[in-house]
């Protein structure tokens, strides 16, 4: 928000505005004016609030009305501006995100996820604006037998056809070759843990002992010892999506302070208006938008590769079930004692190709970050000093 202090922001259907006041505080508030309701994205952050342009008044973060120039300069005494008050929403900055609480009171604690804090690391942010339910994306993210499929020999055909020589887009995409044998999921306290055992392998490697996480109820987590990522699934509305990365680099250097998080977009549509698939996230999000934007589950067909997406329509149910009883669902942390550092699960080395891995998915998605000799520097110094 350094050069835009007030935008535009849409959120499990509502319209709302985030602004950062000349104190430094975020205010989430109603997008529209309690006064003659036009658009506060363009009103003015002043220092103790955000001021609408068109007659003056002033909100603060909780959206409370606090001046109304005109009505207390005809009649003070009515202190008509106490009877006004907007959804406001409290918000924190973590890990480079604005992070916001609509629920009810008491607001729990926002949950220290171990790449948001991990110190000592290379941190970038990016999102992708998705036309589908929020719901097709998560279930992706539980359906492990799609890789050599659509980002093996889908990927292959479709750089070939992009012109790309045989070998060269094998080579490519070789990370996603091997066929699944075996897949577990497991509920734990934080989601689902996803195992695999692939083509060649056994359940004594860290694919199945170890896993990587979905972690409740939209974010899916990934990556090696050197770089992992977070995809966090914000539901728009009911037909879309922003799918929000955090991903983090570990060089294996000492890394110099971020002053602030670069951000970045990952673009899911060509100039044209054609799905950009020759990388395995863009090859993602055309099947979930394909699906169309709600996906009617009534007319799927499921199988054995399915077990991840059921489980993950049931921890769904209970945990609603939960809610509805007023209890706490799964990740609503109140405990500061347990909520300084959150570590999750994840294999060192996926798939077991080593650093091949972090050189697949930087062919991917991070291909569209302005950071990209940056990182490759700081890769470079850690190898130099390895002796790689």
């Amino acid at each position: 928000m350094k050069d835009t202090p007030v935008m535009e922001v849409r959120v499990l259907g509502e319209d709302m505005v985030l602004y950062r006041d000349g104190s430094g505080t975020l205010g989430l508030i109603d997008r529209y004016c309690a006064h003659r309701r036009v658009n506060l994205a363009y009103g003015i952050p002043e220092k103790n609030g955000l001021r609408c342009m068109y007659h003056g008044w002033l909100y603060d973060e909780t959206g409370q009305c606090i001046e109304q120039p005109f009505e207390e300069t005809v009649r003070p005494e009515a202190r008509f501006k106490d009877k006004i008050k907007m959804a406001g929403y409290p918000v924190q900055e973590l890990g480079g995100l604005i992070w916001a609480y609509l629920g009810p009171d008491p607001a729990p604690l926002l949950p220290r996820w171990d790449l948001l804090v991990e110190p000592n690391v290379f941190r970038e942010v990016a999102s992708s604006f998705i036309p589908c339910n929020w719901l097709q994306t998560m279930e992706n993210a539980m359906d492990g037998s799609h890789l050599e499929h659509l980002h093996w020999t889908y990927g292959k055909y479709v750089l070939e056809r992009m012109g790309v020589p045989p070998e060269e887009a094998a080579n490519r995409v070789r990370g996603f070759s091997r066929k699944h044998i075996k897949l577990g999921f497991d509920v734990f306290d934080h989601g689902i843990v996803k195992r695999r055992v692939l083509e060649g392998g056994s359940e004594e490697e860290e694919d199945w002992q170890v896993g990587h996480p979905m972690v409740f109820p939209n974010t899916m987590r990934m990556g090696n010892a050197s770089r992992s990522e977070f995809q966090i699934r914000v539901p728009v509305d009911d037909e879309n999506t922003v799918q929000w990365y955090v991903l983090v680099h570990r060089p294996g250097i000492d890394v110099p302070p971020q002053e602030q998080t670069p951000y970045f977009e990952v673009p899911m549509f060509d100039d044209e208006g054609g799905y950009i698939i020759d990388f395995a996230t863009g090859q993602d999000m055309m099947t979930w938008v394909t699906q169309g934007s709600i996906l009617d589950r009534s007319k799927e067909s499921l199988g054995e590769s399915d077990r991840g997406i059921i489980l993950y329509r049931r921890l769904l149910m209970e945990q609603m079930a939960i809610n509805e009883d007023g209890g706490d669902p799964m990740n609503v942390i109140r405990d500061p004692a347990g909520n300084s550092y959150i570590e999750l699960p994840q294999e060192r080395n996926k798939y077991h190709i080593g650093d091949a891995y972090r050189r697949l998915l930087q062919g991917s998605w991070s291909r569209y970050s302005p950071n990209r000799e940056v990182v490759a520097e700081l890769y470079m110094q850690g190898a130099a000093e390895r002796g790689a």
